[in-house]
């Protein structure tokens, strides 16, 4: 089990802890690794999700959640490459909207494989020739 950074929902099935099998793989990669990685962009999606439908209460139960987990920023390097993802997948007709680009921005950058669920997205970006790993722990 490689190092990897939670895509926003993968963290959100670990956070309800509904799927069985997602569970388990979140276990083990605890056990391995002591904490989850994440990013600022889950951060983003999951507030707005919440403040979207008035739900500050699970804002704050949400951050509490993530404390003590390891939180990766969009810095300039991660940026620079979801630039590029974000361009080369536009100028192809292929987009995915903001928050995947930076997402795998920041998971190459730190050469960390996505574990995602959302995998049709995240390979366009791999037919771009970007060595983004992925893996989905809900298969």
């Amino acid at each position: 089990m490689d190092k990897t950074l939670l895509d926003t929902d993968i963290l959100s099935e670990v956070l309800k802890g509904h799927d069985q099998r997602v569970v388990r793989r979140a276990r083990e990669y605890r056990s391995k690794f002591t904490r989850y990685t994440l990013c600022t962009v889950n951060v983003l999606e999951v507030v707005k999700g919440f403040h979207k439908v008035g739900r500050e209460d699970l804002i704050n139960r949400f951050l509490d959640s993530i404390r003590g987990e390891e939180v990766l920023p969009l810095d300039l390097d991660a940026a620079v490459i979801a630039g590029r993802i974000f361009a080369d997948l536009e100028r192809r007709g292929l987009p995915i909207g903001r928050a995947d680009p930076m997402i795998a921005g920041i998971a190459l950058h730190h050469g960390l494989t996505l574990t995602t669920g959302n995998l049709d997205h995240y390979r366009r970006i791999q037919a771009l020739s970007y060595p983004l790993k992925l893996d989905n722990w809900r298969s």
